[in-house]
């Protein structure tokens, strides 16, 4: 009897060494290369989601390490550096506070 092989379906961004590392597994990695910057832009969203709730889950460095890829990535697709970036945040700080207080909204009540 011939069995067929199995076939485990992502359909996901990964990283560029992912393919190499399947193939030395001895299996065939199946992929496409995303040219267009709309949907690369959105693959990344998805991604950053996707590492998110692992982190959420697991609590493991790890996945903030893919999650800080991924933003690099993302920086790199609106051509603004790291740099430039912590200039934002340093100026959504200081006009918003950080999360360093742990304060968390429940709700508000308007009194109008």
């Amino acid at each position: 009897m011939v069995r067929s092989p199995e076939r485990i379906v992502y359909n996901k961004l990964v990283r560029d060494k992912i393919p190499e590392i399947i193939e030395k597994e001895g299996k065939y990695p199946e992929i496409s290369i995303i040219e267009d910057e709309k949907e690369y832009q959105k693959a990344l969203a998805e991604k950053i989601i996707e590492e998110g709730k692992e982190y959420q889950k697991s609590k493991d460095v790890q996945e903030l390490a893919d999650i800080l890829e991924i933003i690099e990535a993302l920086l790199t697709l609106h051509k603004v550096s790291l740099d430039e970036l912590y200039v934002i945040k340093n100026q959504k700080n200081k006009e918003r506070g950080t999360f360093t207080k742990r304060i968390k909204l429940h709700s508000v009540v308007n009194n109008k």
